[in-house]
């Protein structure tokens, strides 16, 4: 749960930089669990996804160890206090008068020494606990890490300042309120009902950008980068287009899997060899999968599928009509064949018939009229019908 939380408050804070514009960079598990650049200040941020009413005490190890990431790195020259803010968000609450409350955003009540003075005397008492435990359990205790070690080794003044840049987030929203307030920033960008579908693949996109950044040197995200994805994925859903998902891009599709499926039929029929009928079984699985998508999100309108279909179907059959004119009555299989062979190349090479005017992905039309051809409400063969019907008949059922 804390890794995907990382990864939605990471894309939630992407949504909130772009309103300023591109020029800022965010990375995982850089500097720490979240780095953002923007206007040359650098801010680390630290996460914590707790169980409803966890508090942050003074002597909380989420505190402590936030403080010790933090120390640390100004120890080593990593973080710059001059340049650096250093934010802890957490979903526990911070009680009245505790150093984490000191430590909040909101400068009327921001007291960085009261805080230091309350860490100080936790610190102390946490000491003088664990000393009782070592002395009754020397074997075990003295093997525990020091909490306190890094943070010590800051002189006061240093430990002052570093204070001065932390803020405590606390009470943020959990895992699923983030989500909610993501969907709110996506209904802004394509409207309430297309919000979810639109997240959904936004999501996609930025987990497997972020896993790019933290397995390889492909660098942190940068606005430009994630504006251009963000627009480009909000074009998809403009009234006229549909998305295009790069999952149903990447299907293949075994044609020996499929070769019962009468539109694989209908290929053989027009003499269709075996590689261009492994390229229709491709073509075929994309397009059904884009389109159930596209029904079980509900982002067709009532009708459009009929419609497209329609549209479909009315183009093959002037072109079909035609071809059997040209052919006759007396036509030899062989021209017959030939002629199949020219109708199914201007589906595979010729056929762009967009579902909607943006939504311009050959095999959505290549894969429909293969779904046509699977109802044999199209052809490609002068006698489709005939020979199929009579091939897919059941066997009792003829006289």
């Amino acid at each position: 749960m804390g890794y995907l939380y990382q990864l939605r408050i990471a894309l939630l804070r992407c949504t909130d930089l772009l309103e300023s514009g591109a020029d800022w960079t965010i990375a995982l598990e850089a500097g720490d669990d979240i780095e953002c650049v923007h206007n040359g200040t650098t801010g680390l941020w630290q996460l914590k996804h707790r169980a409803e009413g966890t508090r942050v005490t003074d002597g909380a190890t989420d505190l402590w160890k936030s403080l010790r990431v933090w120390a640390s790195a100004v120890t080593a020259a990593v973080i710059d206090l001059d340049s650096a803010d250093l934010f802890l968000l957490t979903t526990a609450e911070a009680p009245p008068s505790s150093a984490a409350a000191y430590l909040g955003p909101v400068h009327h009540s921001r007291d960085p020494s009261e805080a230091h003075r309350l860490l100080t005397e936790a610190r102390d008492a946490a000491r003088t606990r664990q000393q009782k435990k070592t002395a009754a359990n020397p074997e075990t205790e003295t093997k525990k890490s020091d909490l306190y070690g890094a943070w010590d080794s800051l002189p006061e003044p240093e430990q002052l300042r570093l204070l001065e840049r932390v803020q405590i987030l606390h009470n943020a929203e959990d895992i699923h309120a983030t989500k909610t307030r993501l969907q709110g920033r996506a209904a802004i960008a394509v409207g309430h009902p297309c919000a979810a579908s639109f997240l959904e693949r936004l999501e996609g996109w930025y987990f497997q950008r972020a896993i790019a950044q933290m397995g390889t040197p492909a660098g942190p995200i940068t606005g430009t980068e994630f504006d251009e994805a963000f627009s480009r994925l909000r074009n998809q859903f403009r009234p006229d287009n549909l998305p295009i998902d790069d999952d149903v891009i990447d299907l293949s599709g075994e044609a020996d899997l499929h070769t019962e499926k009468t539109f694989v039929r209908q290929l053989e029929l027009a003499g269709i060899g075996s590689a261009r009928v492994r390229i229709a079984v491709r073509e075929w699985l994309r397009a059904s999968t884009q389109r159930d998508r596209w029904s079980n999100e509900n982002l067709l309108l009532p009708g459009e599928i009929a419609s497209y279909e329609r549209r479909l179907t009315e183009e093959w059959e002037v072109r079909f009509e035609a071809m059997r004119d040209e052919l006759g009555d007396q036509a030899a299989e062989q021209a017959m064949t030939a002629a199949a062979k020219t109708l199914y190349r201007w589906v595979e090479q010729e056929a762009r018939i967009p579902i909607r005017r943006g939504c311009e992905e050959p095999f959505i039309t290549t894969g429909s009229f293969h779904m046509l051809a699977d109802d044999l409400d199209v052809g490609w063969h002068p006698h489709y019908a005939a020979r199929l019907m009579t091939l897919l008949e059941p066997a009792g059922s003829r006289s």
